[in-house]
């Protein structure tokens, strides 16, 4: 029986960056509420909210200071209900971030465990330097661990007089999920939101909670010993118990970012036996166009692209399909050309996301085609990893061109510009100063242009989420890879006998298929018809334009 969350489109709101209404230049939440219509036109049934808790914002809201509370830059929590009411009316439900790795070192818990003698000592991992030097003195840090943000995993407290350990930035100390209260805490976070009206969580670096041990690791490039936190047996049990103790009471669901992850430790997180996750958010296609760590990039190949995704639709039940979010450079500058194809191969990647097998996240101003940002400096750059990322490749000594380069490919602050609203000076994000810049080419790149235009990537977003919405196929059908090239991508989705065949090209030379078929809806037409699938189609004779997309009824092989 299939559950709500895989009937709907879910679409991902980066507050900060969405849309301002006190011209301070910061998105907020009436913001929100004020775009509500335009979501619910494009056919969204979920939204996504990163996270609108009081923070430092030294991860700019992954660092969480109060977890029942809202930052006064997004508004109040009155703001906060009246955003899940007015959703409602609408048929939108919305799930939060649920951030239970670490806090921010500024929340209350974190700064009484300062003291020894505090009941809440144990709530974050602290350990005393090994080979201190004498009494008073810091010693090294415990271990040899090191950071998901490029650094060490240890800080040394002068207060407490000994390390906590942060898997991220140091204002981001983790809990201890070995103490029981951390536990107990969670869950009464979980259900205050729960009982507040949310549909569920998306639960941020879930896969890292329980750390095993605190021994050495094995000396790599990047995230020496994660061997002892990722995907521990500590981790499944917390996430089982929080299914049972909560999860269960409410209709809801639960998506979780999941780091280094392959099929089969996915099964183990989201099978639908383990009582876990729902979902899981998996890394691996994300990964094809690197080196080992995303700074390190290398040419986009289709076919490696192509085959990942289909490892991951063949082995996993329900697939939680992506194709950028605030922490992933735009989906069209990376896996599309966003100069001459930048229409088409955006509206490509389009009907890939929406024909794919499991609940698709669409993130804001994809439905528009937005692009990596255009800034030039790092003195641009807002963005923590980036910056840590910056000042250890100067330690390494690459070249300033270098440096820059791999920031300007991957920094998080690619996706987090400002909404791209319309042409004017504010790009209708903010009538103030943007708290990040606004790209240039929203002059042309702008949600007011797409609207009324039938040809526009914003329409052919909302005619594919309705088809999707109508299709069982779509929505149900198994995923089944029919070629692989290095330019094409084609695969079928088939349900009770029937079948609807997908053929991606991307590059910008035509590319003979070898399909033949009845063509319902192609990326190159003038007007994106939403009852394509229940009309005749036009003969298709296998040729594929530069970045075309063609969904065919059944289809044929030659």
């Amino acid at each position: 029986m299939s559950k709500w969350w895989q009937e709907r489109v879910v679409y991902q709101i980066y507050p900060r960056s969405f849309q301002d209404t006190n011209g301070d230049g910061i998105g907020d939440i009436p913001g929100i509420i004020s775009r509500l219509d335009l979501l619910k036109d494009l056919g969204i049934g979920i939204i996504w909210l990163s996270p609108v808790y009081p923070s430092p914002n030294a991860d700019y809201g992954y660092d969480i200071s109060d977890y029942k509370g809202i930052h006064p830059d997004f508004g109040t929590m009155a703001d906060m209900e009246k955003l899940i009411a007015e959703a409602e009316k609408r048929d939108i439900k919305i799930i939060m971030d649920l951030v239970i790795n670490h806090t921010s070192d500024e929340h209350p818990w974190f700064q009484a465990s300062r003291d020894k003698a505090s009941p809440y000592r144990d709530y974050y991992i602290w350990r005393p330097g090994r080979e201190s030097p004498g009494p008073g003195r810091q010693g090294k840090p415990p271990n040899n661990w090191t950071s998901f943000f490029g650094e060490g995993a240890w800080e040394y407290d002068e207060k407490s007089g000994e390390y906590y350990l942060h898997l991220f930035a140091k204002k981001q100390p983790d809990l201890n999920w070995h103490n029981p209260k951390v536990f107990e805490e969670v869950k009464d976070i979980m259900r205050f939101w729960l009982d507040k009206g949310i549909a569920g969580f998306r639960c941020d670096v879930i896969n890292i909670l329980y750390k095993t041990s605190l021994k050495d690791g094995r000396k790599k490039l990047a995230l020496t010993g994660s061997e002892y936190y990722l995907s521990q047996e500590g981790t499944h049990e917390i996430l089982r118990r929080l299914r049972r103790e909560v999860l269960d009471s409410y209709d809801c669901f639960t998506v979780g970012e999941t780091v280094f992850v392959t099929t089969e430790t996915a099964k183990d997180l989201c099978g639908q036996d383990r009582g876990e996750l729902d979902m899981i958010f998996s890394f691996e296609h994300m990964e094809t166009d690197q080196y080992f760590v995303k700074w390190f990039k290398r040419k986009f190949h289709a076919g490696r692209f192509a085959r990942t995704i289909t490892k991951w639709q063949q082995a996993i039940d329900w697939n939680a399909n992506y194709l950028e979010n605030h922490d992933q450079p735009r989906c069209v500058s990376r896996f599309g050309d966003d100069e001459k194809f930048w229409d088409k191969s955006a509206k490509l990647l389009c009907i890939l996301l929406l024909t794919l097998k499991g609940t698709p996240f669409i993130y804001q101003g994809q439905e528009i085609g937005m692009t990596n940002f255009d800034f030039t400096s790092m003195d641009e750059i807002r963005d923590v990893e980036s910056h840590n990322i910056y000042r250890l490749a100067e330690k390494l000594h690459f070249p300033a061109r270098v440096r820059w380069n791999m920031i300007r490919a991957t920094s998080r602050d690619n996706a987090r510009t400002p909404m791209q609203w319309d042409a004017g000076p504010g790009a209708g994000f903010t009538a103030g100063e943007p708290w990040l810049g606004i790209n240039k080419n929203h002059e042309v790149i702008n949600m007011a242009a797409q609207l009324d235009d039938p040809a526009s990537i914003r329409s052919l977003y909302k005619a594919m989420i309705r088809i999707r919405n109508m299709s069982d196929i779509l929505k149900y059908g198994s995923f089944e890879p029919l070629k692989i090239t290095r330019r094409l991508f084609a695969y079928k989705r088939v349900l009770d006998g029937k079948a609807l065949t997908i053929l991606l090209n991307f590059s910008s030379s035509c590319v003979n298929t070898g399909f033949t078929g009845e063509a319902l809806l192609s990326n190159y037409a003038d007007k994106f018809d939403t009852d394509a699938l229940d009309r005749p189609g036009t003969a298709f004779a296998g040729r594929l334009r530069p970045w075309e997309a063609v969904i065919l009824k059944a289809g044929d092989a030659r």
